[in-house]
């Protein structure tokens, strides 16, 4: 049993991030050693130099849609809609506000289109549906807006121009989150091409990153907490790459606490990751034995959450609960759009 009060920070809310550093490698980079317990400084733009030649290092390429739908009812009442994740054709489930009266096969008005209201499926959620991919393509296209965590607390936070590139890695390639994989917001191009320069393996995986990964820890006893399922894909070329990386003792870097799941989904005891597409629900907590990453990219991220909590179980609780203190101490950029740490 882990109660969730051990996974606690105070943190001061003027080091919540409002807005994304003036350069994605601007951003400031904490490196803790594992082995040492030392923890150093840096920027971003120096994470290159805490590679290795022969690393490799896994990306998250999914896509960010404009997934916020602002919709009325036809008697005036509004309901937000939140695409979470797609459920076969035009059907998605979706976090809903709002729609505490609305009926199934509801019609919501969005802009000049619909999205049909199919049923409740308990706790905020519902099933939703578009009248055809093209019009799904259309309504999210030109009335979907970025959306932002709620953390974020700014006049344009919901409108606001910089976030449809900021909000967004300068990798992604495929539609599907409604949130992004913010470890990899601080990469730019020019940085990409230094890290493959030094013989470092770039290896791309997707999982579709889902309000789930968010949701707030509300079990006393961690082990109670249910993640919900994100799906994922995982390519040829990069599961060859990170299983022969494995094998020849080099380290597997990942971007994220998603590309962390996605990889630690599917690997098998001795680290070898097949190809494959999927959904996966994994919990990554204290005691858990790491089978494929050697070393995590990782944004700081919100007291009690799934987040932090996988943060604990990489780098040890004390260690992980000494550099966060040190961060505050520094007063480092918190959240989605703050700076990041390498543990390594």
């Amino acid at each position: 049993m882990f109660p969730l009060n051990l996974f606690d920070y105070q943190l001061p809310e003027r080091l919540i991030a409002q807005q994304p550093a003036t350069r994605r490698d601007g951003s400031r980079l904490m490196i803790v050693d594992r082995t040492t317990g030392n923890v150093s400084h840096s920027t971003f733009a120096n994470f290159p130099s805490a590679l290795n030649e022969g690393d490799v290092l896994a990306i998250n390429t999914t896509r960010v849609i404009p997934a916020r739908l602002l919709t009325r009812r036809k008697s005036g009442g509004a309901v937000e809609i939140l695409l979470a994740r797609r459920a076969g054709g035009t059907r998605w489930i979706a976090v809903t506000g709002g729609a505490q009266k609305v009926k199934e096969g509801e019609a919501l008005v969005v802009g000049d289109g619909a999205v049909t209201f199919e049923g409740s499926v308990g706790a905020g959620m519902a099933y939703v549906s578009f009248s055809s991919e093209e019009e799904m393509s259309r309504i999210i296209n030109n009335h979907g807006i970025v959306p932002l965590p709620p953390y974020i607390q700014r006049k344009d936070a919901v409108t606001g121009s910089d976030d449809v590139e900021r909000y967004q890695t300068v990798f992604a390639s495929k539609d599907g989150s409604c949130a992004a994989p913010t470890a990899g917001l601080h990469f730019t191009e020019k940085l990409l091409e230094e890290i493959r320069q030094r013989g470092v393996i770039v290896a791309p995986v997707i999982l579709h990153v889902g309000p789930g990964t968010f949701k707030p820890v509300k079990t006393e006893d961690i082990d109670e907490h249910v993640m919900d399922p994100e799906p994922f894909e995982i390519p040829e070329s990069s599961a060859k790459a990170v299983t022969l990386a494995k094998k020849e003792g080099r380290r597997v870097v990942a971007v994220g606490s998603t590309v962390t799941r996605c990889l630690e989904s599917v690997a098998d005891e001795d680290g070898v990751v097949r190809p494959c597409s999927g959904e996966t629900s994994l919990f990554i907590k204290p005691g858990y034995r790491f089978k494929v990453v050697d070393a995590l990219l990782t944004n700081f991220h919100l007291p009690k959450s799934t987040l932090l909590i996988l943060v604990y179980a990489f780098a040890g609780r004390e260690l992980a609960l000494s550099a966060y203190e040190e961060a505050v101490r520094k007063e480092y950029r918190f959240f989605s759009y703050g700076d990041a740490m390498f543990i390594r």
